[in-house]
């Protein structure tokens, strides 16, 4: 840190707290904090409008073609979609809900 050694920082405390007395030195540590951070901020902020200012603007993404495949786009027969929650919401038919005999429903047999 500032090329500064554990015994020199020492040094500098306890001068600090000779110079200042032990009631000042918190309250200039907790002020010298609070400039350290408003600095820091202001420093994070011009480095943020100076990269948007030398940045170039995003390019819109323009739709690109779908690559070809080399098979006619008529080969692949299309089915429709279903709409499935749709086919949920009708009611059932009258004859549906009639009941069958034995043997003649196809699924049940």
């Amino acid at each position: 840190m500032f090329g500064i050694g554990m015994t020199e920082l020492l040094v500098i405390l306890v001068v600090a707290l000779i110079v200042f007395g032990p009631t000042k030195l918190p309250e200039l540590a907790r002020s010298l904090g609070k400039a350290m951070n408003e600095f820091r901020r202001a420093s994070s902020d011009l480095r943020a409008t100076f990269n948007e200012a030398v940045e170039p603007p995003p390019q819109p993404k323009l739709p690109s073609a779908p690559p070809a495949t080399g098979v006619a786009e008529s080969a692949t027969p299309k089915e429709p979609a279903v709409d499935a929650p749709a086919a949920e919401t009708r009611e059932p038919s009258a004859d549906a809900a009639a009941p069958r005999k034995p043997g003649t429903d196809p699924v049940h047999g």
